[in-house]
């Protein structure tokens, strides 16, 4: 049996809202520590994980682990039927086939349930280690969201590179080109609008913007989000949810543009080897033998033979003739 009571309704209409474009369906795991989600989007780039512990709900019952299977759009529409400060009430049995959402206004003077089918979804559990990476940007979301729409006017791609001086968001299109540089500004009244950077070296990475502004719809959920870059693992664009969990999206970087080019030059002469191979074939090295032989002396030998030979048959015949 699984019961989920969560005052803050509106906390899982904004995780659904930020996910439900990256990934369209998903199991969700139910266990005594907390609910939780791990999926992939459609193209395998990208990956989304949302944790939302127990503690955080009023009440939380789950007797045995349980997975869920949803299609997040369906889900979201479910959602959209509760007001902001209405209480969500989740409920499943074990072994079932429909989850129930029910619905309570503040003043419980109106209750709502919809019933959902559930669906049956293979998906693989990724293991995520916690990795130490290179540089730490916390930065207010709401600007973050901000810059990922800017340059997506301008370009594709956004290169973050971080640096003692700060950390820079450009991008390169047909139009031209763009720069916005963030300083660290630890010294302001809120501290959700402070920038905090932290480097162990030098940093910079290229990310497709479309998945950027895709994980800035998670604004809504937090003043702050946190994104932590390495140059060999992917980026991690964190949101909090309350205190009670958080989300994170996971995104692999680009190759640039010199790189990609180093990689064609390097191949052709990798690929030369093979053609080089004749060269090294045991043909020229036979053909080359008989040159080294002292064949010349032995066959001069069968010439002088030959014509001693031939000579003594002709005086043999001039004999017989005689």
């Amino acid at each position: 049996m699984l019961e989920l009571r969560l005052v803050q309704g509106s906390l899982l209409k904004k995780v659904l809202e930020s996910v439900k474009d990256l990934v369209n369906d998903a199991n969700f795991d139910c266990s005594a520590t907390g609910f939780s989600l791990q999926a992939m989007d459609s193209s395998h780039v990208a990956l989304v994980a949302l944790l939302l512990r127990s503690e955080g709900f009023e009440h939380y019952r789950c007797d045995r682990n349980l997975s869920m299977g949803m299609n997040l759009n369906n889900m979201a529409k479910m959602l959209k039927c509760a007001g902001n400060d209405d209480i969500v009430t989740i409920k499943a049995d074990d072994g079932g086939d429909t989850v129930t959402f029910m619905f309570e206004s503040p003043t419980q003077d109106k209750i709502a349930d919809f019933e959902m089918k559930l669906m049956d979804i293979d998906s693989e559990h990724l293991g995520i280690p916690e990795a130490e990476f290179q540089a730490i940007v916390r930065m207010p979301s709401a600007e973050f969201a901000r810059i990922c729409k800017d340059l997506s006017s301008i370009g594709d791609t956004v290169v973050i590179s971080v640096t003692k001086e700060g950390v820079k968001f450009s991008t390169r299109g047909d139009i031209g080109t763009a720069n916005i540089v963030c300083r660290q500004n630890t010294t302001v009244d809120k501290p959700e609008d402070a920038t905090v950077i932290e480097m162990q070296e030098p940093v910079s990475l290229t990310f497709a913007l479309r998945y950027m502004n895709s994980f800035t719809k998670a604004t809504p959920l937090s003043n702050q989000v946190t994104i932590s870059l390495s140059s060999e693992l992917p980026v991690v664009v964190e949101y909090k949810v309350a205190e009670m969990g958080y989300i994170r999206f996971y995104l692999a970087p680009k190759l640039e543009e010199d790189d990609i080019e180093n990689q064609a030059e390097a191949r052709p002469e990798v690929n030369k080897k093979p053609k080089e191979e004749p060269i090294v074939d045991a043909k020229p090295i036979s053909e080359i033998k008989p040159k080294l032989e002292v064949k010349p002396e032995d066959e001069s030998k069968p010439q002088i033979e030959s014509t001693t030979a031939v000579g003594s048959k002709e005086e043999i015949d001039l004999m017989d003739d005689e």
